[in-house]
């Protein structure tokens, strides 16, 4: 029989409500939500137009460098309260959360993972403290969920690396300051071959490529980004040359766990607004809350985002202990976004033909949830992820 790898099975402290911290940072979040997003979404998904100045915002809030300590500009939370910050952010726009979460999870962190404490003080700082956007570019038009079969290459030439390629569906391709880039430096060793690169927007050779119309988190910004001899100092190579996939992946563990919080960010707000519809919508002269063909679906709904919540939760709290939490975040990412899904699609269900139509938000949550069970590794890279170890790595 195959050896199955040990695991933290029950990780410590996992909270079932919020901690007093933790039920700050929401009241926080929920009151700059009230007057500087919620009332903007529904146009700023409409014209399709990025809130950069509510981004600004966030950041002089401290939320742009919420996991990184307070030496490098940060807030110093821990990985669990940062997905109460990200929850909050979803449940008031998917489009603002997603913007804060790829560059607080993905593009400020791989350089405090990563970085040396030069690369730290002259990139982390600025990211944290909100003075630059950051975008981090794995994907490709050819390499999605094989993203060891990154195209883009990186050739030595004395103390620079010239970088010639494309990136593609970046989050806040053409709005950030700074961008980590995956490049091959030896495609003959394939994964092992792969480093990481810190790109400056105004580097010579490194523009901005065609911006995507999406179906949902239509204030997002994701764009391709382009490098045709591209020259980089070796002095903004993140990790040992070779060690970009491996840093790229432990990226991914965290960043799936602001994934999945944002995907309980949207059911939750989609939750809250079929009770709302429900309770209010009279048919048959009683509300339709009435009748257990609108209950039964609310209540699963509450089940699914519960379960979500713990997972995530114990997601968070093993990460914050230290350990590797590759199979926790992808059991965390997978639930909470395929229950995104459902419960936004249940939500539409209920306000029947109001859900279909832009006078309700229901349609822009089914919209933006869809993406959550795609993006940072499809639902199916994630069953991956939490097979392997179950079998002991066979087939992987």
């Amino acid at each position: 029989m195959p050896q199955v790898e040990s695991e933290v099975l029950t990780p410590p402290s996992v909270p079932i409500h919020d901690t007093e911290t933790q039920a700050e940072i929401r009241r926080a979040v929920r009151e700059f939500a009230a007057t500087e997003i919620l009332p903007h979404a529904s146009r700023w998904d409409e014209e399709e137009s990025f809130p950069g100045e509510t981004v600004r915002k966030l950041g002089e809030l401290g939320f742009l460098g919420p996991i990184f300590p307070e030496k490098y500009g940060g807030a110093g939370f821990d990985y669990a309260e940062y997905a109460v910050l990200v929850e909050e952010l979803a449940r008031a726009d998917a489009s603002v959360a997603i913007t804060v979460a790829a560059h607080v999870s993905l593009a400020a962190n791989h350089i405090y993972e990563q970085g040396t404490e030069e690369q730290r003080a002259r990139y982390l700082v600025p990211l944290a403290t909100g003075e630059a956007l950051g975008a981090w570019s794995l994907t490709e038009p050819g390499a999605g969920s094989d993203a060891g079969g990154t195209r883009t290459t990186a050739v030595r030439d004395g103390d620079e690396w010239i970088l010639n390629g494309s990136k593609t569906f970046t989050t806040n391709g053409s709005q950030a300051d700074i961008a980590v880039c995956m490049a091959s430096s030896d495609p003959d060793l394939k994964t092992r071959g792969i480093s990481a690169f810190i790109v400056e927007r105004g580097t010579p050779g490194f523009r901005t490529g065609r911006k995507e119309k999406k179906l949902g988190h239509r204030a997002s910004d994701t764009s391709e980004m382009v490098f045709e001899d591209c020259r980089v100092p070796d002095a903004n190579r993140l990790g040992p040359v070779g060690t970009g996939f491996k840093g790229a992946m432990k990226v991914l563990d965290g960043g799936r766990i602001s994934i999945a919080a944002l995907s309980l960010g949207i059911a939750r707000a989609a939750l809250e607004c079929a009770v709302d519809y429900a309770t209010e919508r009279r048919q048959f002269d009683r509300p339709i809350s009435d009748f257990q063909g609108v209950r039964f679906p609310l209540a699963d709904s509450k089940l699914e985002i519960e379960a979500a919540h713990l997972l995530i939760q114990r997601a968070a709290v093993l990460k914050d202990s230290g350990a590797a939490t590759t199979s926790e975040s992808a059991m965390a990412k997978l639930h909470a976004s395929e229950t995104a899904v459902r419960v936004t699609n249940r939500a539409v269900q209920v306000l029947g033909g109001y859900g279909y139509i832009r006078d309700y938000p229901a349609e822009r949550y089914l919209r933006d949830a869809k993406l959550m069970t795609i993006g940072e590794g499809t639902s199916e890279i994630q069953r991956l992820l939490i097979a392997r170890p179950l079998l002991g790595r066979i087939g992987s």
